[in-house]
């Protein structure tokens, strides 16, 4: 006889409904390359494809890449399938999106006994992957390829085997998240313990936990009880997010009201459900509570602020998407009993308006961004001309807060043109609050080409002078009548940078 957690195969993998999701949930989020967190991530596989690029300032993306088995598995499909680096992104792109949706479905088929449950949380979740996670800083799934793309479908087959008892493969799975993201390992070996810990308590489960438990020895060396100072203070301050005291109220409520919720769940019996989804719900609550007072605590005093970059309220990555997976089960069990069209019913109004949230966070851009020699945004336009007409050891300077600029849609100069830069404020800033032995390097730097888009000739030779590495700029506006620029386009210069007249 099949145990109650034991789900026919085809059941359980559906793969050609899927594939269909993966589909939709492209479409309705959208696919950009480079922006965000990718302008971290894609230079480091870049490197690792091609060594002799990103000569200089290669740490402010290299402190992330040696970290993790992300460049290493893009740098060797790339080498593998003789794909570009573009495509193979791309490619993985979509893998991850299957791969997401897969591990939802079989954590709903470990939680969920109805049909009609699993498949309405389905179509919400391929509906509102973009959505944020509370006020983390996270999506559920961005719209672009970073680790997270790896380390989220990992951790949630983590978790369903570890409420499957299947150590051994939550082991392996937590391993793999590990090698992709060692900060997101952390909060599925809380988690898996705390799910663990209520098991035991409730005198269900005897044996011991055969996988860690702890994520300490993970940490990062450079923590230590004192305040932040000097440049790594502007870097870590520049994340208001890291801190609970600059949340506001729709910010706490997008905390505490899943946790609300998810003790209703926890307390009533639910029609259509599996013992693991009342464990789920359970784990859940102390989860997301002890994590809200890691944070607290570290607000509490400044001595606690090198251990801010911890980030304990990540951990509603997971507790957002586990959420809406099982709220979204229920409100499909109930509703749709006799309401076929109810899964629907819900899926296109939350599909629209997530396409058209993300269709305005990216406005100058398509859509879907597929790899090509154009792109209807200008600045792309710009990137891939320096791509394919500059030296690839040259090294650029562009104004530090070029990545907030309208025109830009957040596309990173590094990821997209394959070539070297002064550090810029924002994005290399996130990097220096996570690594401080970088602040004063950032500093100077984006502190040098502050306002570069209306340096003048001699400001330019200043610059040069001061790092003599720099040969190139990118300008958005007018470049200096003296400036050699190959490329003039819809409001952007590429232009050289003279050598500095010496006396």
């Amino acid at each position: 006889m099949q145990s109650e957690s034991t789900i026919d195969h085809r059941e359980r993998f559906p793969l050609l409904l899927i594939l269909a999701l993966t589909a939709a949930a492209l479409i309705i989020g959208g696919y950009h390359l480079g922006v965000e967190d990718a302008e971290i991530y894609m230079p480091a596989a870049t490197k690792l494809l091609h060594p002799n690029l990103y000569p200089y300032a290669s740490e402010f993306f290299l402190s992330h890449g040696n970290l993790s088995l992300f460049g290493s598995v893009l740098a060797g499909t790339a080498k593998l399938t003789r794909l570009s680096i573009d495509w193979t992104v791309f490619a993985w792109y979509v893998v991850s999106l299957f791969a997401t949706l897969s591990s939802c479905w079989l954590f709903l088929a470990a939680c969920f006994s109805s049909p009609r449950a699993r498949w309405t949380a389905m179509l919400v979740a391929t509906a509102v992957l973009t959505m944020p996670a509370a006020n983390t800083g996270l999506l559920l799934i961005d719209p672009y390829l970073t680790a997270r793309s790896f380390s989220t479908p990992l951790a949630l087959i983590a978790f369903t085997c570890v409420l499957e008892h299947r150590y051994t493969f939550a082991g392996i799975a937590v391993a793999l998240t590990a090698l992709f993201h060692p900060q997101m390992v952390m909060y599925i070996l809380f988690l898996g313990a705390v799910t663990w810990a209520s098991e035991r308590i409730k005198g269900r489960v005897r044996e011991p936990l055969p996988i860690p438990v702890s994520g300490i020895a993970l940490i990062p060396s450079g923590f230590h009880l004192s305040p932040a100072r000097g440049n790594y203070r502007e870097a870590l301050f520049s994340r208001d997010y890291f801190f609970l005291y600059n949340w506001t109220w729709y910010h706490w409520l997008g905390l505490l009201a899943p946790l609300v919720i998810l003790a209703w769940l926890w307390r009533t019996d639910l029609r259509g459900t599996r013992p693991a989804f009342r464990q789920v719900a359970l784990a859940l609550i102390p989860f997301g509570l002890i994590s809200i007072g890691s944070a607290a605590f570290l607000c509490s005093s400044p001595d606690f602020e090198m251990f801010a970059r911890i980030q304990p309220l990540r951990s509603f990555h997971l507790i957002t998407l586990l959420f809406v997976l099982l709220l979204a089960g229920v409100i499909g069990e109930y509703l749709a009993k006799d309401r076929k069209w109810v899964p629907i019913a819900l899926f296109i109004p939350l599909a629209i308006g997530m396409a058209v949230s993300a269709r305005n966070t990216y406005p100058h851009s398509a859509h879907i961004e597929l790899p090509s020699d154009a792109s209807r945004n200008p600045w792309v336009n710009t990137l891939l001309w320096i791509r394919s007409n500059t030296p690839g050891d040259a090294v650029f300077a562009v104004d530090s807060r070029y990545f907030k600029d309208a025109p830009m849609d957040v596309h990173g100069f590094r990821s997209i043109s394959e070539r070297s830069a002064l550090a810029d404020y924002y994005k290399d800033g996130g990097v220096v609050s996570l690594f401080p032995e970088l602040a004063d390097e950032w500093k100077q730097m984006s502190d040098a080409t502050y306002d570069l888009n209306h340096f003048s000739t001699a400001q330019f030779e200043n610059l040069r002078q001061k790092y003599p590495e720099v040969s190139w700029t990118v300008i958005h506006g007018a470049a200096p009548a003296t400036l050699d620029c190959p490329y003039d386009r819809d409001s952007f210069v590429v232009c050289r940078i003279p050598a500095p007249v010496r006396n």
